[in-house]
Protein backbone atom coordinates (compact mmCIF):
# COMPACT_ATOMS: atom_id res chain seq x y z
CA UNK A 1 0.00 0.00 0.00
CA UNK A 2 1.19 3.52 -0.95
CA UNK A 3 1.85 6.29 1.81
CA UNK A 4 -0.61 8.70 1.16
CA UNK A 5 0.98 12.34 0.02
CA UNK A 6 1.10 14.49 3.10
CA UNK A 7 -1.27 17.13 2.58
CA UNK A 8 -0.62 21.29 2.36
CA UNK A 9 -1.04 21.65 6.00
CA UNK A 10 0.95 18.78 7.11
CA UNK A 11 3.94 19.98 4.73
CA UNK A 12 6.23 21.78 7.23
CA UNK A 13 9.44 21.20 6.49
CA UNK A 14 11.22 24.34 4.61
CA UNK A 15 14.92 25.97 4.53
CA UNK A 16 16.18 29.42 3.84
CA UNK A 17 19.33 30.18 2.45
CA UNK A 18 20.92 33.67 2.00
CA UNK A 19 24.10 34.76 -0.08
CA UNK A 20 25.57 37.69 -1.48
CA UNK A 21 26.73 38.55 -4.99
CA UNK A 22 29.42 40.57 -5.96
CA UNK A 23 26.56 41.64 -8.52
CA UNK A 24 24.02 44.40 -9.02
CA UNK A 25 20.68 42.89 -8.51
CA UNK A 26 19.85 43.30 -12.04
CA UNK A 27 22.59 40.77 -13.13
CA UNK A 28 21.95 38.35 -10.11
CA UNK A 29 17.87 38.36 -11.32
CA UNK A 30 18.82 37.83 -14.71
CA UNK A 31 20.97 34.76 -13.76
CA UNK A 32 16.92 33.59 -12.32
CA UNK A 33 15.22 34.05 -15.07
CA UNK A 34 17.63 33.57 -18.40
CA UNK A 35 17.53 30.25 -19.85
CA UNK A 36 20.78 30.49 -21.41
CA UNK A 37 22.69 31.63 -18.06
CA UNK A 38 19.95 29.40 -15.76
CA UNK A 39 22.14 26.48 -17.40
CA UNK A 40 25.67 27.47 -16.04
CA UNK A 41 24.18 27.21 -12.79
CA UNK A 42 20.85 25.53 -11.71
CA UNK A 43 22.27 21.96 -10.95
CA UNK A 44 24.52 20.84 -7.93
CA UNK A 45 27.99 19.76 -7.72
CA UNK A 46 28.73 17.26 -11.24
CA UNK A 47 25.33 17.99 -12.93
CA UNK A 48 24.40 19.64 -15.59
CA UNK A 49 21.08 21.44 -17.40
CA UNK A 50 20.87 20.88 -20.61
CA UNK A 51 17.70 22.27 -20.53
CA UNK A 52 16.20 25.01 -19.52
CA UNK A 53 12.70 26.89 -20.60
CA UNK A 54 11.45 30.08 -19.28
CA UNK A 55 8.13 31.53 -19.72
CA UNK A 56 8.67 34.61 -17.15
CA UNK A 57 5.36 36.10 -15.80
CA UNK A 58 2.53 35.14 -13.58
CA UNK A 59 0.95 32.18 -14.27
CA UNK A 60 3.63 31.04 -16.73
CA UNK A 61 5.90 27.88 -16.69
CA UNK A 62 8.95 27.05 -16.28
CA UNK A 63 10.90 23.48 -17.12
CA UNK A 64 14.63 22.13 -16.06
CA UNK A 65 16.26 19.35 -16.54
CA UNK A 66 19.43 18.30 -14.63
CA UNK A 67 21.98 15.61 -16.13
CA UNK A 68 23.83 13.31 -13.74
CA UNK A 69 27.06 12.08 -15.22
CA UNK A 70 25.62 9.00 -15.82
CA UNK A 71 23.15 10.07 -17.78
CA UNK A 72 20.09 10.20 -15.55
CA UNK A 73 18.14 12.74 -16.09
CA UNK A 74 15.67 15.02 -13.30
CA UNK A 75 13.00 16.71 -14.68
CA UNK A 76 11.40 19.86 -12.47
CA UNK A 77 8.42 21.80 -13.91
CA UNK A 78 6.34 24.51 -12.09
CA UNK A 79 4.80 27.86 -12.85
CA UNK A 80 5.51 31.56 -11.79
CA UNK A 81 3.42 32.83 -8.75
CA UNK A 82 4.96 36.23 -8.24
CA UNK A 83 7.11 37.81 -10.40
CA UNK A 84 8.83 41.52 -9.34
CA UNK A 85 12.03 42.04 -11.42
CA UNK A 86 14.53 42.55 -9.93
CA UNK A 87 13.11 41.63 -6.62
CA UNK A 88 11.12 38.97 -6.41
CA UNK A 89 10.20 35.71 -7.57
CA UNK A 90 7.96 33.01 -6.15
CA UNK A 91 6.92 29.76 -7.98
CA UNK A 92 6.23 26.57 -7.66
CA UNK A 93 8.51 23.72 -7.83
CA UNK A 94 7.63 20.32 -8.58
CA UNK A 95 9.84 16.71 -9.92
CA UNK A 96 8.45 15.05 -12.74
CA UNK A 97 10.20 11.49 -12.12
CA UNK A 98 9.32 12.32 -8.09
CA UNK A 99 5.45 12.71 -8.54
CA UNK A 100 5.24 12.01 -4.66
CA UNK A 101 7.10 14.55 -3.37
CA UNK A 102 4.22 16.88 -4.66
CA UNK A 103 4.69 20.53 -5.08
CA UNK A 104 6.64 22.74 -3.10
CA UNK A 105 7.04 26.45 -2.87
CA UNK A 106 10.07 28.66 -3.35
CA UNK A 107 10.53 32.24 -2.71
CA UNK A 108 13.32 34.01 -3.70
CA UNK A 109 14.19 38.05 -2.94
CA UNK A 110 16.85 39.89 -4.30
CA UNK A 111 18.14 42.86 -2.06
CA UNK A 112 20.27 45.59 -3.47
CA UNK A 113 23.22 45.66 -1.14
CA UNK A 114 25.57 48.71 -2.31
CA UNK A 115 26.48 47.08 -5.80
CA UNK A 116 26.53 43.83 -4.57
CA UNK A 117 22.98 41.64 -3.99
CA UNK A 118 21.83 39.60 -0.98
CA UNK A 119 19.56 36.74 -2.11
CA UNK A 120 17.26 35.05 0.18
CA UNK A 121 15.64 31.89 -0.61
CA UNK A 122 12.93 30.36 1.16
CA UNK A 123 12.15 27.11 -0.19
CA UNK A 124 8.87 25.26 1.76
CA UNK A 125 6.47 22.85 2.22
CA UNK A 126 8.53 20.12 1.71
CA UNK A 127 6.82 16.31 2.68
CA UNK A 128 9.86 15.47 5.04
CA UNK A 129 12.76 16.67 6.63
CA UNK A 130 14.67 14.03 4.66
CA UNK A 131 13.26 15.93 1.06
CA UNK A 132 14.26 19.76 2.45
CA UNK A 133 17.91 17.96 3.35
CA UNK A 134 18.68 16.90 0.36
CA UNK A 135 17.12 20.12 -1.08
CA UNK A 136 19.16 22.10 0.63
CA UNK A 137 22.55 20.02 -0.07
CA UNK A 138 21.46 20.70 -3.71
CA UNK A 139 20.32 24.64 -3.53
CA UNK A 140 24.16 25.02 -1.48
CA UNK A 141 25.45 23.56 -4.39
CA UNK A 142 23.61 25.35 -6.84
CA UNK A 143 24.81 29.00 -4.90
CA UNK A 144 28.55 27.84 -4.63
CA UNK A 145 28.61 28.02 -8.74
CA UNK A 146 30.37 30.86 -10.14
CA UNK A 147 27.72 30.55 -12.97
CA UNK A 148 25.14 33.07 -11.42
CA UNK A 149 27.01 35.88 -11.53
CA UNK A 150 29.75 34.95 -14.57
CA UNK A 151 29.49 37.95 -17.15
Amino acid sequence: MATPTPTRQQRSASLQLRRTFRAPRERVFRAWTTPEEMKRWKAPGPLTTPLAEVDLRVGGKYRIHMREPDGTEHRLIGEYREVDPPKKLVYTWSWEDIPDMGETLVTVEFLDRAGATEVILTHELFPTDEDRNRHEHGWSGCFRSRGIVET
